[in-house]
């Protein structure tokens, strides 16, 4: 069996001595430029796309990663990227799950707490309780409602809160009000007090983060992204914040990364920005699936976590 690997940004050296480990009669190699032998499965996350150029024997693309945007915008600008139907499986949770609940769960709380509002009254030398709302009162918009979106909701629910789903169809959640399609997308986003988006990148839901959303919202409502920069209209959130309609934001993901010097962002006191880490791969977990669904396709099985190509997700 012959394992392509390549992987941008990051150490790849632990990775390939995993996947020998937990493969010791694979052959896995490490893509360079000049790489043009067979292989029969290619573990990718945001590499150079003529990784995947010519390569009619692949049984199988794996992302090594939640998202496969970069996989699209790639196979848009080359179709000869992917060849043929060569099935993309993405990583499914690997303990991503559990991360994006405890960073959604933080910001929430920060916000239904106002402990934003405290942190600049402590700057000012203010000592004045603020009200806060009964959690049932309080309203959290989840947008997606995949694996990670259905977690950070379920756990949002558990504390009371009154949260609220949304997916591009029908799902359910307990303790969730879901929402999906056009139709139901106005009672879905208004009036909210958290609006947390956790939405694949498609050309669908770019830019679902702007000026008309943020007006459905309470006022003084809160943003937090966690799924991709392209989601938000930058300035329109700017808008928002300086005209009061959003009290702020926390955002861990952005349109260009890192974020440039000199970008408003950085000075803007009522955005909190994090380095892209609300969910991070993690290397044990990731294998193990990556090592099982392999496994799966050899026996002649349907491994899940399947990329829709129409959907891109």
């Amino acid at each position: 069996m012959r394992i392509l690997f390549a992987m941008t940004g990051k150490d790849t050296g632990p990775w390939i001595d995993a996947l020998r480990s937990a493969m010791p009669g694979a052959d896995v190699r490490e893509w360079n430029v000049a790489d043009a032998a067979p292989a029969d499965y290619a573990l990718v996350w945001k590499s150079d796309p003529e990784v995947l150029c010519h390569r009619p024997e692949l049984k199988a693309i794996f992302n090594v990663g939640a998202g496969v945007d970069w996989i699209f915008s790639a196979v848009a600008k080359d179709p000869a990227v992917v060849t043929g139907d060569v099935p993309i499986y993405r990583i499914e949770d690997a303990g991503m799950a559990s991360q994006m609940v405890e960073y959604a769960t933080y910001a929430t709380l920060r916000s239904f707490r106002r402990f934003d509002a405290y942190e600049r009254q402590q700057r000012d030398g203010v000592w004045q309780p603020l009200a806060v709302p009964a959690a049932g009162e309080f309203i959290v918009g989840v947008l997606g409602l995949g694996s990670l979106g259905a977690a950070v909701a379920s756990r949002l629910a558990s504390f009371g809160f009154d949260v609220r789903g949304y997916s591009r169809s029908p799902k359910r959640v307990d303790g969730v009000q879901c929402f999906s399609g056009e139709s139901e997308w106005a009672s879905f986003v208004d009036g909210a007090h958290v609006l947390i988006n956790l939405l694949p990148n498609t050309p669908e839901t770019r830019g679902v983060l702007n000026a008309q959303t943020f007006q459905r919202l309470a006022r003084g409502a809160h943003v937090v992204n966690l799924a991709r920069g392209e989601h938000l209209v930058e300035k329109d959130l700017l808008q928002a914040i300086e005209q009061g309609q959003l009290s702020g934001a926390t955002l861990d993901v952005f349109m260009h990364e890192p974020l440039p010097k000199g970008h408003p962002f950085w000075t803007e006191p009522r955005i909190c920005i994090t380095p892209h880490i609300s969910a991070q791969t993690r290397l044990g977990e990731s294998v193990e699936q990556l090592v099982r669904k392999i496994g799966e396709i050899e026996h002649g099985q349907t491994p899940t976590g399947r990329v829709d190509v129409l959907r891109g997700y």
